[in-house]
């Protein structure tokens, strides 16, 4: 069985290569993402046009109880619906809802704000088609728990209906890459080192970009009106810094958030859910929190 470990054992030298691999190498290699995740199974795969945005949703045979609007992680670069496909089916199931997966725009050929622009206008599409905000759950993971949090941040400005919660595994919050666990964690966060943090945020921001820039990145915003948001994070992880960051300002500006650590885990450990007790764990807790929230957003 492939592990996540061995997967990313298996990218790491690639994401490092010199001459470095080209953008199509480097896609086609995450979309590999799901080999390490069982099929989640009562499932129907379909794929959807969200108003241009190439979409698929994960639908469980029932009513659902929640519409969680998934944001693929991948630096903003690479990750599409298809690699996180499996991942996102698991906390529909768990969640006893449908998940709709979009593939937002990709740096370098869309950079910021192209995909808060698509994340916008799927809740929208959501909405227009009858969803409740109350009954939709923004969740990514890595880059996609960002711009989970930012896509929020954004709807509180525009005055839309706020959702039901955020869920950020992973985040990817940290574009300066500035965070101690940069260097604590090195060793054992075999995928995501500094270099590759920092070149994914200087793809993702563009030519003259402000990693500062608080509609790209939420540790810069103001953060007061966010509903309630869910981080889970291994402490292992070169992100981590990051994500307690975030909690201690959302928690400042009067958020409730639930933090959720994990030891021994790599980036997006989720990943391993059907093959890890750990990953499937954290799937449950997932889906009880988003069920704790139904009536408070």
């Amino acid at each position: 069985m492939l592990t996540l470990e061995r997967l990313y054992e298996g990218w790491a030298p690639e994401t490092r290569r010199d001459p470095p691999l080209s953008l199509d190498e480097m896609r086609a290699m995450f979309e590999h993402w799901g080999d390490v995740t069982s099929e989640p199974g009562g499932l129907d795969f379909i794929e959807a046009d969200v108003d241009g945005i190439p979409g698929l949703w994960a639908r469980t045979a029932e009513d659902a109880r929640v519409v969680l609007l998934c944001f693929h992680g991948g630096g903003f670069v690479v990750g599409s619906r298809f690699s996180h496909r499996k991942l996102f089916g698991h906390v529909a199931k768990a969640a006893q809802g449908h998940a709709l997966i979009i593939d937002y725009a990709l740096a370098p050929e869309r950079p910021h704000p192209g995909p808060l622009d698509d994340a916008v206008k799927a809740y929208r599409w959501l909405l227009d088609r009858g969803t409740a905000a109350a009954d939709i759950v923004l969740i990514g993971d890595s880059a996609g728990g960002s711009l989970a949090v930012a896509a929020a941040l954004r709807l509180r400005d525009l005055g839309l209906p706020a959702p039901r919660g955020v869920v950020s595994m992973s985040p990817y919050f940290d574009l300066e890459a500035r965070g101690a666990s940069f260097e604590r964690n090195a060793a054992s966060d075999i995928l995501v080192s500094r270099d590759i943090a920092q070149g994914m945020a200087g793809t993702f921001l563009g030519e003259g970009g402000d990693p500062r820039d608080p509609t790209a990145n939420p540790l810069y915003a103001d953060l007061a009106g966010l509903p309630p948001v869910l981080i889970q994070a291994s402490r292992d992880e070169t992100l981590f810094d990051g994500a307690v960051e975030f909690r201690d300002k959302a928690e400042a500006a009067g958020v409730s958030v639930g933090f959720q650590t994990f030891d021994d885990q790599q980036h997006v450990f989720q990943f391993a859910a059907g093959h890890s007790d750990t990953a499937d764990t954290a799937i449950r807790d997932m889906a009880a929190w988003i069920g704790q929230q139904a009536g408070r957003a």
